[in-house]
């Protein structure tokens, strides 16, 4: 198991990650922060633990959206391309992994 450093809103967080995940880990930091620094540079958020909660929220709206346009479309197959079962479960278990790192940051965040 791999293990990196993220930086959000100016703190460092030690976060697992499955050996060659750690770029994939970053990219996915990253765009947190992103969205972290959009929602609050419109001066949304209370504090930094209401921040980050009006943060989840706006991602899950992203997924839930991204979820009913693919559902409301045809999916065209790539060739080649077979997802297993085990595939599943690893995207599965990849976002229980972000959704505890999240709460953990959260619960952090209300400590300090």
């Amino acid at each position: 198991m791999a293990e990196l450093n993220i930086k959000i809103r100016g703190r460092n967080y030690a976060i697992a990650c499955d050996d060659g995940q750690e770029k994939r880990v970053a990219d996915l930091a990253a765009y947190v922060e992103e969205k972290i620094n959009a929602i609050a540079s419109a001066g949304a958020g209370a504090s930094e633990s209401h921040l980050l909660v009006l943060t989840a929220i706006v991602m899950a709206d992203e997924v839930f959206d991204l979820k009913s346009s693919s559902a409301n479309t045809n999916p065209t197959p790539l060739s080649g391309l077979t997802i297993t079962e085990k595939d599943e479960g690893d995207i599965v278990d990849a976002i229980d992994m972000m959704a505890r790192r999240i709460n953990a940051m959260a619960e952090n965040l209300k400590m300090a």
